[in-house]
């Protein structure tokens, strides 16, 4: 997997059944350990939410956002370009112009519209949004998995919220992926219902992605699952 994919997922852990130790952090998993009574560490579960906003369509479009125009960009939103967030900033447009892998197809949305009208395109109008869902703000990241998982399909668009100045998802949609919502219950009681993304097919990964050394198996021989990071978002087919 290009690194450019794996800086938006999540850092891989382990699974003791195939011989490698647990890494605390929001986890890869094997599609065989989404079960109830599963505990999992969710640190970028719990993490304070990202208020930022889209913008609204015209003004985004005003606005450049490509590498060749990136110093152009720092000079609008007075930035240094030695700064964190300019290379925050950087690694997003990277990130957003980077070609698909097999199999997938990816966009970023700059505002809201086209954040619909891009989802609509590729999966039609009977969607559903889903998101991450914490009743409470919680401290504690160490969640048990409940009962009642649903599988929401595999019709999918998965978008993960970018590091910009203002609102930026990257959303892909990658052959034989599963989203499934699972009910969590915290060690301090909060309950939460977490987006939760299954790749059947990893055989376009990178073999040398840290994920398949973690977890002592090689690419496109066993399903791959991982927790969503609090703040992305996920659009299914109704």
């Amino acid at each position: 997997m290009p690194k450019a994919l794996k800086d938006i997922l999540p850092p891989p852990a382990g699974n003791k059944k195939h011989g490698s130790a647990a890494i605390n952090g929001t986890m890869f998993f094997f599609q065989e350990d989404l079960h109830p009574g599963k505990r999992v560490n969710l640190p970028l579960l719990a993490k304070t939410r990202d208020l930022t906003t889209f913008l609204p369509q015209q003004v985004a479009r005003s606005i450049p956002f490509s590498y060749n125009e990136f110093p152009q960009i720092l000079n609008l939103f007075s930035l240094d370009p030695e700064s964190v967030e300019a290379n925050d900033m950087e690694q997003t447009i990277n990130v957003c112009e980077r070609e698909g892998l097999r199999g997938e197809e990816i966009f970023c949305a700059t505002s809201f519209e086209s954040f619909v009208d891009s989802s609509v395109s590729k999966l039609g109008k009977n969607i559903q949004l889903l998101a991450n869902e914490l009743a409470k703000e919680t401290n504690n990241p160490v969640f048990t998995i409940g009962r009642g998982i649903q599988n929401m399909g595999e019709e999918e668009l998965v978008c993960h919220k970018m590091s910009y100045p203002y609102a930026v998802f990257l959303c892909h949609s990658i052959d034989s992926t599963v989203v499934y919502k699972v009910p969590l219950v915290g060690m301090d009681g909060t309950k939460a219902k977490a987006l939760v993304i299954c790749h059947k097919d990893t055989s376009a990964w990178s073999p040398n992605h840290p994920v398949f050394e973690i977890l002592k198996v090689k690419p496109g021989t066993v399903p791959i699952c991982h927790f969503a990071v609090r703040d992305t978002l996920a659009w299914v087919r109704k």
